[in-house]
């Protein structure tokens, strides 16, 4: 025969034992400062002794508030938003709030469905590298406030932002190869309709205007190691001598082809990635990478959040983490 479960203190009992009312109970454990500091003692006294612990639920309907943020990604396979992820859980934790992820598997035409249920369920949402046309952000961003924006930007004054600044690595890794000797590089370029493929794509254009013995051929790429992998041939067909691959999952592909295929790295071919995610520490041969702080990422975007949320000034946008890179 099964073991009936004993339900645990209820609010009245706690109430009967205080000698309060139970909305003055509800009060003290809400932590409002509108009961006498004797009367909220001897609540808390009571509630300890009975081992009574509020209702989550309750606690948020009476409060108007779930204490829960809302963190939208676009695919979480890439380990790159498990570190924005944890930097906002890490944040987020200090001041009593939890973290409602939901993830859009890139699929560009749900990301607004997916964003608004998002903040039906949670105050506020932190809206990471939405792959959205602008147009169709602008017209969402009002419908999610209070609202972070990482990694694109808004004309809403009043929805602060954050953006790495892609063009700042890119700038690197080229410097990088060219000190090497490279004269010939080929670009994997991230997915169809990436945002932040744009300035990567834009300051190989400039390295080319200020070093004008280099040539970056573009082909065709992605974000996954599978991307990497099946862009083996036509990087080889380049006869690139280095290759800067739009993020380390495809600089990982690529490395997985070009060691089947028996192309030594970075002897016959050298390899870069792009965000320093945890693995790329185990690349063998090591991974020249940027190393983007996207924990910090993460952890900036809780502390606009918390401001907003909390009625203060919105904070400056466009505040960009810078990278650097790492062999």
């Amino acid at each position: 025969m099964g073991r009936v479960l004993k339900d645990g203190p209820k609010i009245g009992e706690v109430a009967a034992a205080a000698g309060v009312s139970r909305a003055t109970v509800s009060r003290v454990m809400n932590g409002q400062s509108t009961v006498a500091p004797d009367i909220a003692d001897r609540v808390r006294e009571a509630a300890a002794e009975l081992n009574y612990r509020p209702s989550t639920l309750a606690r948020s309907l009476s409060l108007g508030r779930s204490s829960t943020v809302a963190v939208v990604v676009p695919d979480l396979r890439n380990p790159m938003f498990h570190q924005v992820l944890r930097g906002v859980m890490d944040a987020s934790e200090a001041e009593d709030y939890r973290t409602l992820v939901a993830e859009t598997a890139d699929r560009t035409a749900d990301e607004s469905a997916v964003a608004q249920e998002a903040r039906a369920r949670c105050d506020a949402v932190i809206l990471v590298n939405p792959r959205m046309p602008q147009e169709a952000l602008e017209e969402l961003l009002p419908q999610l406030r209070p609202v972070v924006l990482v990694n694109r930007t808004t004309a809403h004054e009043d929805i602060p932002s954050l953006v790495i600044d892609h063009a700042q690595g890119i700038h690197r890794l080229v410097d990088h190869l060219a000190g090497l000797g490279h004269r010939h590089l080929a670009y994997l370029r991230g997915p169809a309709g990436s945002i932040s493929d744009i300035p990567r794509r834009e300051a190989l254009a400039d390295a080319v205007a200020r070093r004008p013995e280099l040539r970056v051929d573009h082909l065709a790429g992605g974000s996954t190691i599978d991307a990497g992998f099946e862009a083996a041939d036509q990087v080889l067909a380049s006869e690139a001598t280095a290759v800067v691959a739009f993020n380390d999952l495809t600089a990982f592909g690529l490395l997985a082809r070009l060691n089947e295929s028996g192309v030594r790295v970075p002897d016959g071919l050298s390899v870069t990635g792009f965000d320093d995610i945890e693995l790329a520490r185990f690349a063998n041969p090591a991974l020249t990478t940027v190393n983007v702080p996207h924990a910090e990422l993460g952890r900036r975007a809780w502390q606009l959040l918390a401001e907003v949320v909390a009625g203060g000034p919105v904070p400056a946008s466009g505040r960009r983490p810078r990278p650097s890179s790492r062999s």
